[in-house]
């Protein structure tokens, strides 16, 4: 008997909070303004985690995981990419690169905290950017601060989110506060919230060699007639790369 697909991705969306309310969700996802959140210390010692996706494959807006960059595995998406650009640099093709360019890995960072208000709903997981990253990379390695997400002497986060004068898109301003602080009031309290920490395999379950050339074979021959004539032109290639 095959996997249901379809019962997979219900699955899927439901752990990751699609079309839930924020308080039944896994993830912490910044509202305009200010709010202080709490790295919490993750089971395998990163609590930055780096991760590597597919965007535009697949319904999910999420992206899919690469199986190469993510789990060392051949990833057919990459070595279609890498062909379409190729071909797109060879022949002058600026539509072959543009879509080469929608399906390259990108990099994404995820940390589970503690929302400072809302710790009855437990660790969530908190998704950023690269100028999120390298700042709390920094606040971890300066000595001033030393482990931030210690449960006892560790340092809440105030995290300012939202679009400034002149800017296009929202961006985001984390900043330590000067005293550290307990996670909770006792250890008993701490544990608690401890116990509440999603299992990062479970949100981020695995891509298949298989599944990412299905997806990708889906998304090309879906798209094919709406994508322009780049797209036509490899549409029907997928099967053999």
């Amino acid at each position: 008997m095959s996997i249901n697909m379809e019962l997979m991705r219900k699955k899927l969306a439901t752990l990751r909070g699609d079309g839930t309310s924020a308080e039944n969700s896994v993830w912490f996802k910044p509202q305009e303004g200010e709010q202080v959140i709490r790295i919490v210390p993750a089971p395998d010692g990163d609590p930055l985690k780096e991760m590597h996706f597919h965007y535009n494959v697949g319904e999910h807006k999420g992206g899919i995981l690469c199986p190469k960059r993510n789990f060392g595995e051949r990833c057919p998406i990459c070595d279609f990419a890498s062909s379409v650009w190729k071909d797109g640099v060879d022949n002058n093709d600026e539509e072959s690169k543009k879509l080469a360019k929608s399906l390259f890995v990108r990099n994404r960072y995820f940390s589970p905290v503690i929302v400072r208000g809302m710790e009855s709903e437990g660790v969530k997981v908190y998704g950023y950017g690269k100028q999120a990253y390298e700042l709390l990379l920094g606040y971890i390695l300066d000595p001033e601060y030393g482990d931030i997400t210690d449960p006892h002497t560790g340092t809440d986060l105030r995290l300012e989110y939202g679009k400034k004068a002149g800017q296009m898109y929202p961006t985001t301003d984390i900043r330590p506060f000067r005293k550290a602080s307990k996670l909770a009031k006792n250890d008993k309290e701490i544990d608690t919230l401890l116990d509440t920490m999603p299992n990062f395999e479970e949100v981020f379950p695995e891509t298949t060699t298989e599944q990412a050339q299905l997806l990708l074979d889906q998304t090309l021959n879906a798209t094919s007639e709406d994508t322009g004539e780049a797209t036509v032109k490899y549409s029907n290639q997928t099967a053999s790369t």
